[in-house]
């Protein structure tokens, strides 16, 4: 069997949760946390190993939530985000409290993850088909159609804005053949009564195509993708217009770059799985009742290990 790794991005810091570890919130019948579901779904459809990027401060605490209980299962692996790990000749501002982003916690896998992976926020709910399109995808023997060959899994705006307050995601573009064009990371998409759109700074809100693609950080990728990471931190860091308190090196970003360059090709693979997660504390409430209805359907089991 190929090999083929999980890795799940849970060292951020959710500023607008409202206190706690919302990736350990638990939110299941049987208090499972949602990446718990990811996993389930990831090792059904075929991944066989799974790499916590995680913040070290966290690490025993994780373990006894969610890294023991999955050690039992399969091949963990853990990697570390540390906002004051950056390249050589750079330094972290003292008032800076985040990490550098989505592109820097991937990149502190190198050197532990060596197979195609697939990547994910720890708190979101991605649903069964993604999985499955995504490893089908990166087993498949083919020739690549540009120097790096990705995927990712598009999801649909309109199931993907939270009932509590703007999010943010990729807005991407497409060909006509499936293959993502652009994406833009977009920050405070909410609902409207037509759909979605952008709520601006004065209040007024600029509308969206709700059918649209959009990039939920679920991404199939190749252990080539580091070197790319790591010369991209370089450029951004040296980058004199970078807001060194707030700047985050993020992970669209990046792939949209490649894709801009004509460097690669990244396949959309469309999912019509509805999105759940938290990103505000009053999102927990719902997330709640969206997996007691899983079960209760059959989707998952009573005990998902």
């Amino acid at each position: 069997m190929k090999k083929t790794a999980l890795v799940i991005m849970a060292a951020g810091i959710g500023s607008r949760f409202g206190g706690g570890i919302k990736q350990l919130e638990p939110l299941g019948p049987n208090g499972e946390v949602i990446m718990e579901y990811s996993i389930h779904d990831a090792l059904e459809a075929g991944f066989n190993k799974v790499v916590f990027i995680i913040r070290k401060e966290m690490e025993d605490y994780f373990k006894e939530v969610v890294g023991d209980k999955i050690s039992g299962i399969c091949e963990v692996a853990y990697a570390y985000q540390n906002i004051e790990d950056l390249p050589e000749g750079f330094k972290n501002p003292p008032e800076r409290k985040k990490p550098w982003g989505t592109g820097q916690a991937v990149l502190s896998c190198k050197g532990i993850v060596n197979e195609p992976f697939i990547v994910i926020n720890a708190d979101d709910y991605y649903g069964k088909e993604a999985f499955k399109s995504i490893h089908e995808f990166l087993i498949a023997e083919k020739a690549p159609i540009k120097k790096y060959d990705f995927c990712m899994a598009g999801f649909i705006l309109k199931n993907t804005i939270s009932d509590n307050g703007g999010v943010t995601r990729g807005v991407c573009k497409a060909s006509d053949d499936g293959y993502l064009t652009d994406v833009v990371e977009t920050g405070n998409l909410v609902k409207t009564a037509t759909g979605a759109g952008v709520q601006n700074e004065d209040g007024t809100v600029t509308a969206l195509d709700p059918d649209t693609y959009v990039s939920m950080n679920m991404w199939g990728l190749t252990p080539e993708f580091f070197n790319v990471l790591e010369k991209g931190f370089v450029e951004f860091l040296s980058n004199p217009d970078l807001n060194r308190l707030k700047g985050e090196y993020l992970l669209p970003s990046v792939v949209g770059e490649l894709v801009t360059s004509g460097e690669a090709s990244v396949k959309i693979l469309e999912t019509n799985d509805k999105w759940f997660g938290v990103t505000y504390g009053e999102d927990k409430y719902a997330v709640k009742d969206e997996f007691l209805k899983l079960q209760r359907e059959g989707v998952y089991p009573k005990t998902l290990y």
